[in-house]
């Protein structure tokens, strides 16, 4: 499952629970870039739970939409990832310090009011 919210101005919520077929990933990265119209400054809760491998078809989707994936990076300024793995947390931190201009911070699942009050601190 895999599901893309805007709760408010600039903001986007993503959650994904277990394994995403080519279907599910091409309509959620639809959904991304709909959502992801006219914002800056963004900010973005991820929340990762019971992850599994997507299959093949939906990496496929996925490259196939990495020119305007990499069109969103700049409208994001921080990335806030929630997960019950420690190595997607590791994962997700050092993702953030390889992409200019966007802080990837990661939280156990239990601490989504530290991830919301990073997310809320004003970027440096």
């Amino acid at each position: 499952m895999l599901k893309i919210t805007s709760p408010k101005a600039n903001r986007l919520n993503i959650e994904l629970h277990g394994a995403i077929d080519a279907e599910t990933m091409r309509m959620a990265l639809d959904d991304v870039i709909a959502k992801s119209e006219g914002m800056s400054d963004g900010k973005m809760l991820y929340t990762i739970t019971d992850f599994s491998m997507p299959t093949l078809g939906a990496i496929g989707v996925e490259f196939a939409q990495l020119p305007k994936l990499f069109g969103l990076l700049g409208k994001f300024d921080k990335c806030a990832v929630l997960s019950d793995a420690g190595w997607l947390r590791t994962a997700a931190e050092v993702e953030g310090a390889l992409i200019p201009g966007l802080k990837i911070k990661s939280f156990e699942l239990a601490q989504i009011d530290d991830a919301e009050g990073w997310l809320s601190q004003a970027s440096a």
